[in-house]
């Protein structure tokens, strides 16, 4: 760094997971080359989901969340978290200029190399994103600053301007996670059967992907009364099913119209894997046994007139090419962080209020492939295409 001494490197955020999600693998890369971290929520998350009623209730989630940020820098090795408690849910109806003066306490008090936020689109428009990226970025721009804040100066403090500043961001992937999952499913020697809390695991697990952009599947949990043909034999293969609840009897048809039993599948079972990973026409019929319910995987999002069987004509959006890609056109900085996908993913698993999983529940290739690269718009200075967050100012 110009000052000669090891970097420092600032995250501020709105909610514990926040850090995980934009920039966990980085943290942990750049901690392992000798930089301190510094993780920031301005919010202790209480107003988020509860996904494990064993672990918090409405009234100590808060508390039980400020704890799990800290459980979850211990995994990705950051050296400093702190949450703080400015109203989840409320940030945005708060004077930006207290969030500002608090930001810039902040940078004053640490006095990182390198700052990193929300993008000013908050990921996807969540307001409380929106405002800590506004009050964080101001902050950046007066913190060097005398002038400003005077009674922090006053106090001890002293001005501090970082060398960078950076948004994280999220570019739309092309990645499909349902033909991950193909891919892993018929790669393995015995049929996979999963318990429940890798179907939960998997859902909340692909929301948070979806929702963010690293992945561009269309997921559902759907109802089938019994006696429902879920899949019909002959029909495009377009879907993978994960069985939450129910039986379902797998029949094969042949051309006289006689049925036969194949076998009958249950809840953590997949069904429809082997049509979509050849690109074959379903080989059988899967009806609901039961009142079945399963969460649903679609390469697009189903259209208002798609048909059944083999004769449809309409079947699912098409979303493009499926291949593993991500449209970066935004970001200035990305940041190869494979190597550290498994202590991001333990990391969002000690959030367990949110993410209740464990992460060996899921095919390594298939993480490295959604959370292996993490990427960013440099806001100060600015350049084009960089892969280090540390590069010397001087040279870019």
């Amino acid at each position: 760094m110009s000052d000669g001494s090891a970097p420092r490197l600032l995250g501020i955020f709105a909610h514990p997971d926040d850090e995980t999600f934009c920039a966990g693998g980085a943290f942990a890369k750049y901690v392992d080359t000798g930089a301190e971290v510094m993780v920031v929520s301005f919010t202790q998350g209480e107003a988020g989901q509860i996904r494990n009623a064993g672990v918090a209730s409405r009234r100590t989630l808060g508390q039980i969340r400020a704890r799990e940020l800290q459980s979850a820098c211990q995994e990705l090795g950051v050296q400093n978290a702190v949450c703080l408690d400015f109203g989840d849910g409320k940030l945005s109806n708060i004077d930006l200029n207290i969030l500002i003066e608090k930001a810039v306490e902040i940078i004053r008090t640490f006095r990182p190399h390198a700052v990193v936020t929300f993008g000013d689109d908050g990921a996807y428009g969540h307001p409380d994103h929106i405002a800590v990226s506004r009050a964080t970025t101001k902050a950046f721009s007066i913190a060097g600053d005398p002038q400003y804040f005077a009674k922090q100066i006053e106090s001890g403090l002293k001005a501090h301007s970082p060398e960078r500043l950076y948004h994280s961001h999220f570019p739309r992937s092309r990645l499909i996670i349902m033909d991950r999952l193909v891919k892993w499913l018929v790669g393995l020697d015995t049929r996979f059967r999963g318990t429940i809390d890798f179907a939960h695991a998997l859902m909340l697990l692909a929301e948070e992907s979806t929702t963010l952009r690293i992945a561009n599947d269309h997921i559902f949990v759907q109802w089938y009364p019994a006696g429902f043909y879920i899949i019909e034999q002959g029909e495009p293969a377009s879907k993978l099913y994960l069985i939450l609840s129910g039986q379902v009897d797998v029949f094969e048809e042949d051309e006289a119209g006689s049925v036969r039993l194949l076998a009958s599948r249950g809840p953590g079972e997949f069904v429809g894997e082997l049509g979509v990973a050849y690109d074959h026409p379903r080989n059988a019929h899967v009806v609901a046994k039961d009142n079945v319910t399963c969460l649903v995987f679609s390469p697009g999002e189903p259209t208002a007139f798609a048909g059944r069987g083999e004769d449809a004509r309409f079947t699912e959006a098409d979303s493009g090419d499926s291949d593993f890609g991500a449209v970066a056109s935004k970001a200035t900085t990305r940041i190869d962080a494979c190597a550290y996908v498994e202590r991001k993913v333990a990391a969002l698993a000690a959030h367990r209020t949110q993410f209740p999983f464990k992460p060996d529940m899921f095919p390594l290739p298939m993480l490295e492939e959604m959370f292996g690269n993490e990427y960013f718009v440099r806001i100060y200075p600015r350049m084009e295409m960089e892969t280090d967050l540390f590069q010397d100012p001087l040279m870019s």
